[in-house]
């Protein structure tokens, strides 16, 4: 099988190694004729709708999911001027419908604030109604004219995930705020993946935001990628659309308001971040196949060993978990260098030996063996997953940690960034941003939020000297 010849670069070359991977284990065709679309393969959007799944069953416990139109008119878009100020050089707009010029010119959703608020002030009359807690899950565009890459950086976002909260008071919506944090680290830690939060600097939190909190991770490369974001936006949109409520006085009051989003960036880091020169590693609850059994025909078995296998596929599927058997006629190292590329958490090998012994041998992802009997199947393989769940999320925790330093000498950052991210302190100032910027090429990406990454009590600027806080610095995508 020629499939089973044909190797990934090493992982070190991370870029060919990425883009690699996600058509050999067919996550995505990069091949469609329009630059930063990109095509799902099937085991690819298995991969997606499993993340997906996860996500909408944290975010269903007080939230409601809706779906808003993708187009939006210019009239209700061009109101609110900050906010546009940080689209409009991103924007498609939809200007003809057949061969007439619309007097309305459409964009097509780079983000929903536009399309989803002129709506909440149609709905929302009293304090009674309140708080409002919908999210929808959509495709979102975007004019990238930097260099595009498969789910980290495209024109079409195929599955943003955006929350829109409303609220009576700022308290309470950045009590909303903190409860988005701790549900992005519940969904990151679901998927073995450890995040850094940060507080954006004010140059760079959304526009119309009051403050911006970022969800990151870093990538096998040193680089930083932002795969999730929490903004307050206090009444900044409530009073340009006019969201307003009668409150417990009678009185009118303005709205409140929060959103977040993540985007398939999620899956980008899940890729990268476990992925190894074999291909995918992926955590048994998003692996399309959670358990693969392969039968190892030898002479004139195949029907016993079938049957036996057929036996072991029916109590593993009884467990509520997805299995397959791989009965194709090619030889065993191949039909395990294809699954091992696309991600299967647990192999099962079935042979003579293993009939005659009622016995299976259990191969994790991770090359970890264990030898089975057989009427231990149904406890040992849900052990035998949580187990490797367990090994990846360490594994990717103790990368993540020995990618960040703590730096407090201006001389040092430039080799610390050639593997990671360095924590300094930082007054807050823009100059010394600019300062840092200008000295490592990397960017002050705001004050770190984890107090056991950035270490407690007093700093000062790595710049100036004056009283700080701990901030991350790094170069991202």
């Amino acid at each position: 099988m020629q499939e089973e010849s044909v190797s990934l670069p090493p992982k070190e070359e991370f870029s060919e190694w990425y883009n690699d991977i996600l058509w050999r284990a067919e996550v995505m065709d990069v091949r469609y004729p329009v630059k930063g679309l990109y095509v799902w393969y099937p085991h690819g959007f298995a991969i997606r709708r499993a993340v997906y799944q996860i996500l909408r069953s944290l975010l269903d416990r007080d939230h409601q999911e809706t779906l808003f139109p993708l187009l939006i008119p210019a009239t209700e878009f061009m109101k609110e001027a900050e906010h546009i100020k940080g689209f409009e050089n991103e924007v498609f707009w939809v200007t003809k419908g057949g061969q007439n010029e619309l007097e309305v010119p459409l964009a097509l959703r780079p983000t929903s604030e536009t399309a989803i608020y002129p709506m909440y002030a149609l709905w929302i009359r009293s304090h009674a109604d309140l708080p409002i807690r919908l999210y929808q899950v959509v495709n979102t565009f975007r004019y990238e004219t930097k260099h595009t890459r498969p789910l980290i950086r495209l024109r079409e976002i195929t599955s943003f995930k955006e929350a829109h909260t409303v609220h009576r008071t700022w308290e309470e919506a950045e009590k909303q705020v903190n409860a988005a944090i701790d549900l992005y680290r519940e969904f990151y830690r679901k998927l073995c993946v450890p995040v850094i939060v940060s507080k954006r600097p004010e140059w760079d939190k959304f526009p119309g935001a009051d403050y911006t909190i970022a969800i990151d991770t870093v990538m096998p490369d040193g680089k930083t990628l932002q795969i999730g974001t929490v903004h307050h936006l206090g009444d900044h949109f409530s009073m340009t659309f006019g969201i307003m409520f009668e409150d417990e006085k009678g009185e009118q009051k303005y709205a409140q308001q929060t959103c977040y989003g993540i985007s398939e960036r999620c899956i980008a880091a899940l890729i990268a971040i476990h992925g190894d020169d074999r291909g995918l590693v992926l955590p048994h609850e998003v692996a399309p196949v959670q358990v693969l059994i392969v039968p190892v025909i030898i002479g004139k078995r195949r029907e016993e060993i079938m049957t036996y296998a057929n036996g072991i596929r029916a109590d593993v599927e009884a467990m509520g978990l997805r299995v397959r058997i791989d009965d194709r006629e090619i030889r065993p190292g191949a039909k395990y260098y294809h699954w091992e590329m696309r991600g299967v958490p647990l192999r099962l090998e079935v042979g003579p030996r293993d009939l005659d012994g009622r016995k299976v041998m259990a191969v994790a992802r991770d090359g970890k063996r264990s030898l089975l009997n057989r009427e231990e199947i149904r406890e040992r393989v849900v052990e035998l997953l949580r187990e490797f769940n367990e090994r990846i999320s360490e594994s990717a925790e103790g990368r993540l940690r020995s990618c960040i330093k703590r730096i407090s000498d201006l001389g040092e950052i430039g080799s610390a960034l050639e593997k990671g991210v360095v924590i300094v302190g930082w007054c807050g100032n823009y100059s010394c941003a600019q300062e840092l910027e200008k000295k490592t090429g990397a960017s002050v990406l705001g004050s770190c939020l984890d107090a056991e990454m950035s270490g407690e009590g007093n700093c000062t600027c790595i710049v100036c000297g004056t009283a700080g806080a701990h901030a991350l610095v790094g170069r991202a995508y």
